[in-house]
């Protein structure tokens, strides 16, 4: 999952994706339909990170109700969990997501997340790169 560790939270309510399971500490983009969904290894220009679980027994769960997103910022840090083992050698360079919990440090084709900090084999801390603002990295 996201956590953010430097910057301030800013928090902006935007529509889910109806019928669409979401964790507390997903990384989420915009769908396309008016709704955010959970990212993925293909997505681009990500908003941030949505703050609530959203599961199939919650009441609106096939709405499109609007949740609290922590909308990423420039400068902010966000810790976040890896798919294998991370190193050291990674602070500096651009990698990619696994799924909208992890991070997928052996893949740079999208480069979405830039590593600033190791901190476990595990954990990395990294700047979310492909906010629209950004960098307008198209979901594939």
């Amino acid at each position: 999952m996201f956590k953010r560790i430097t910057g301030e939270p800013c928090i902006e309510w935007y529509p889910k994706k109806a019928s669409q399971a979401f964790s507390n500490g997903a990384l989420v983009y915009a769908d396309g339909s008016g709704a955010i969904q959970p990212a993925d290894a293909t997505s681009g220009d990500h908003i941030g990170i949505i703050m609530k679980d959203i599961v199939s027994t919650d009441d609106d769960y096939a709405s499109t109700t609007m949740v609290p997103v922590d909308v990423a910022q420039d400068g902010d840090e966000f810790e976040v969990d890896t798919d294998s083992t991370a190193t050291a050698a990674l602070v500096g360079t651009y990698i990619d997501l696994a799924d909208s919990l992890t991070a997928d440090e052996d893949a740079s084709a999208k480069d979405v997340l830039l590593v600033t900090r190791f901190i476990s084999a595990s954990k990395l801390a990294v700047k979310i790169n492909s906010m629209g603002a950004n960098k307008n990295v198209v979901t594939s």
